[in-house]
């Protein structure tokens, strides 16, 4: 096993029902531990950069604004293949796919109120953790 870092974010819709606290104790059963975290209202500017991969994309404009209308809970998660490990307990992206006992299945509320984003790669992990935090908040 190798031991990675990977980056979490608890979106509005989550924070927003009080489901922080599941969503944790969902990850940290699942073997992943919180090295860093912190609660922000994320700025357009900040949506908008953060999620500029999508600037085509014709859903962009409503994530920016999704993203926005409430505050989230970015996390620096470390473990065993934590990137994979991460999105196997996120499960799929459309929570109507995802298996039973995932984050999105129990909490999502659609497709785009899916609860949670987790990178999907160690090189997005790295990008991700560093546009919200500085090495000294990562506390390993």
């Amino acid at each position: 096993m190798t031991t990675e870092r990977t980056f979490s974010i608890i979106k509005p819709d989550a924070t927003r029902r009080n489901l922080i606290g599941k969503i944790i104790t969902k990850l940290e059963d699942g073997g992943l531990r919180v090295i860093a975290q912190k609660k922000i209202h994320l700025t357009k500017e900040q949506a908008e950069q953060f999620y500029s991969v999508h600037k085509e994309r014709p859903f962009y404009n409503d994530l920016v604004q999704f993203m926005t209308s409430g505050p989230v809970v970015v996390q620096v998660l470390e473990g065993d293949n934590a990137v994979l490990r991460n999105r196997e307990l996120m499960g799929a992206t459309n929570p109507a796919d995802a298996e039973p006992g995932t984050i999105r299945r129990e909490y999502a509320e659609s497709l785009e109120a899916n609860s949670v984003h987790g990178s999907d790669s160690l090189e997005n992990a790295k990008i991700e953790i560093d546009f919200f935090f500085g090495a000294d908040e990562i506390v390993g």
